[in-house]
């Protein structure tokens, strides 16, 4: 069947979801406590250890196929306008994303700021700190990073909702 990637990563969800509510129910019912004198049939929870065994195996192998499509997928299919594969792109983002957060507090210094006093130290001595870079270069950059990072997002979303690849069911 064909996917796109986000469809493949929301039945992936879906699959680790039942996968994790299967070994819920099976952690809650494949032992009980009964009281002395109590009848232990009446309390005894519906549970099947093999049947349980081979859903979560199939589960767990449904699992291993979508996940490994979508590896390949992400390895293999580039990017138009920016010449990588997906994978690529899922390191770039969040190196672009922490560029822009650093050069984002970067251009919200002031040229000269008073330090304040440290660790309870009174002193009649006034310390500054200066920004040792180009405020304007900052602010340049900061937009040009900010650019990319929006482009490269919205072109990583739009492969994932048009692009798609072939999952064997």
């Amino acid at each position: 069947m064909t996917y796109t990637s986000a469809q493949a990563n929301k039945l992936l969800k879906k699959l680790n979801g039942e996968h994790a509510a299967l070994l819920d129910k099976e952690s809650r019912s494949k032992d009980f406590c009964a009281a002395m004198g109590e009848d232990v049939e009446s309390v005894r929870p519906a549970y099947d250890y093999g049947d349980t065994q081979n859903r979560l195996a199939e589960l767990e192998q449904r699992i291993r196929k979508v996940k490994h499509a979508i590896n390949v997928f992400n390895a293999t299919h580039v990017i138009p306008d920016f010449h990588m594969t997906i994978d690529e792109m899922l390191v770039y983002i969040p190196q672009l994303t922490q560029r822009k957060n650093k050069l984002a507090e970067m251009k919200a210094r002031l040229p000269k700021e008073r330090v304040e006093e440290q660790y309870g130290r009174q002193s009649n001595i006034i310390d500054y700190t200066y920004a040792n870079y180009d405020l304007a270069a900052v602010e340049a950059d900061y937009e040009k990073t900010a650019d990319e990072l929006s482009r490269a997002q919205l072109a990583l979303d739009a492969v994932n909702q048009r692009d798609t690849f072939e999952l064997a069911e």
